[in-house]
């Protein structure tokens, strides 16, 4: 089952369940998904569907944060649309699996410590295909900044 579909039969169930605002969440997140796959005029790939659940997730985040602190009513609805959205999201490789896949690339490229800045581009370049959509790129990032210090 594809993660549209899930989220088509959990909205299907907010709605018999009267839960308003998890209806809303949901369908806001169907419609970018079915958006996406109009516009490419085919299914979407489960990584695709990742890739679109995680920038409504992100999107909902910087919403939140540039929301006033005494606009209540928006926070707590885009809290609870986090909530919502994060039941369909990926889940992400911690740190310590992230710095093994890093650990072989560097070996794989023949690196060798010290690490100049210049490596930074080749490493990130065979990294990011192998962590894209399974990790978050600022933690990525992070990790490999950690390896030239």
């Amino acid at each position: 089952m594809t993660k549209t579909e899930e989220v088509q039969k959990a909205m299907i169930a907010a709605m018999k369940a009267r839960e308003k605002e998890r209806k809303e969440s949901l369908t806001l997140l169907l419609s970018a998904l079915k958006a996406k796959a109009k516009d490419k005029k085919e299914a979407l790939t489960e990584e695709e569907e990742n890739t679109i659940i995680i920038k409504e997730i992100k999107q909902t985040k910087e919403t939140l944060e540039s929301a006033p602190a005494d606009r209540t009513d928006i926070i707590e609805q885009c809290e609870n649309r986090i909530a919502v959205l994060n039941e369909f999201a990926p889940q992400f490789m911690d740190a310590a699996a992230i710095a093994v896949i890093i650990d072989k690339v560097i070996a794989e490229l023949g690196l060798t410590p010290p690490l100049a800045p210049m490596d930074k581009g080749k490493i990130m370049k065979s990294l990011m295909p192998q962590v894209k959509g399974k990790a978050d790129g600022a933690l990525v990032n992070r990790l490999v900044m950690e390896r030239f210090s």
